[in-house]
């Protein structure tokens, strides 16, 4: 048995005397993700597929936390402990993605909110974050304001889908549907590499390794497609899908130049839309976009409103809230340049900064 306030593999922390958390094992996989698609605020960023592409794809350390009454799951944290030598360390959960706090009924949120900072102290970790949607813990220091999510029901009807959307941007979109592109749902991730990387390049952001879309496309299988726009055959705008519960969210997104003009980025999530609806979804999530950029303001143009993300932060004694987003203005010269960088160039050094940031 660990000593109280330690999380050690395989060793139990007890949160009361009802309620026992635990490091997850690969055992729990099934369980972990029957819990998450069952409980209303599991989201596809919960699920237990993303603590092996934490590990394998990025050499990150997962602290997957299980809490069990009765030898049942009544919650679960993927907590991850993210370390840089740039942008420093934290247990986050989760890098990378929209959400990803601590699950399941109180007791258990309780005792994983207990075992996540017994943890931070073991590690001497500088902080523990939690994405969640609503901040809920008092003592805790709350960011508000930076990100917000979009999402709204998805009808089965395209006319209804189009008709939901704002008269200026629905015209955009029908003149990309009578122009020349064409759209397809695919299975690889060549063509969205192609344009993703030199999308992001553009915003003066590392990209991640071609490799890390191949593993999400795997780890996921039919919960994960991307939807490619072709100008003349010549892929012009792409994005990954990710699909749960009957909710389809276009997640790594992306466009060249020449998307612009053609329109192919708008006819793309209208694309998806279509291929959503007909795959059964009821809601289509936006994704989450910072406050006070391009990307904010395009999807309001849609018609979506934003809900803004909450999310909470616990600070060790000393120590200040991360501030790892393009809008500090210490990283204004790194953007500046990074957008000038040569695309292969940019996609060689990208992967070994990118793990340090999500």
């Amino acid at each position: 048995m660990a000593d109280k306030g330690m999380v050690e593999e395989g060793d139990f922390l007890r949160a009361d005397t009802r309620v026992f958390v635990r490091t997850a094992t690969d055992g729990d996989r099934a369980a972990w993700d029957a819990f998450v698609l069952a409980h209303p605020e599991g989201s596809f960023f919960h699920r237990f597929a993303w603590h092996d592409l934490f590990r394998d794809v990025f050499a990150l350390s997962p602290r997957y936390l299980v809490a069990e009454r009765n030898g049942e799951i009544a919650g679960v944290l993927p907590l991850v402990h993210q370390k840089s030598r740039l942008f420093g360390d934290g247990l986050i959960a989760a890098p990378f993605v929209v959400e990803g706090g601590p699950i399941g009924d109180a007791a258990a949120v309780k005792a994983l909110d207990s075992a996540a900072l017994a943890l931070m102290a073991q590690l001497r970790a500088p902080f523990v974050e939690f994405r969640c949607r609503k901040a809920t813990r008092p003592g805790w220091i709350a960011k508000t304001g930076l990100y917000a999510c979009f999402v709204r029901p998805l009808a089965a009807d395209d006319d209804a889908n189009l008709k939901a959307i704002p008269r200026k941007q629905r015209a955009v979109v029908r003149k990309a549907i009578s122009g020349s592109l064409t759209a397809a749902a695919e299975e690889g991730v060549d063509a969205l590499f192609r344009v993703y990387s030199e999308s992001v390049r553009n915003l003066g952001t590392p990209v991640f390794p071609k490799r890390w879309f191949s593993a999400l496309r795997a780890a996921f299988g039919s919960d994960c497609d991307v939807m490619v726009i072709r100008d003349g055959g010549v892929p012009v705008s792409a994005v990954m899908n990710f699909y749960h519960n009957g909710t389809v969210l276009p997640y790594y997104g992306g466009g060249t130049l020449a998307a612009r003009k053609s329109g192919a980025n708008d006819l793309v999530y209208w694309e998806t839309m279509r291929h959503a609806a007909r795959r059964g979804c009821t809601a289509f999530d936006f994704g989450r976009s910072k406050a006070d950029t391009g990307a904010f303001a395009y999807k309001k143009n849609w018609g979506f409103e934003p809900e803004w993300l909450e999310y909470e932060y616990y600070l060790s004694p000393g120590s200040e809230l991360p501030q790892k987003n393009p809008n500090n203005p210490k990283y204004a010269m790194f953007i500046a340049a990074w957008k000038k960088l040569p695309l292969p160039v940019a996609n060689f050094l990208g992967p070994f900064l990118i793990r340090g940031l999500g």
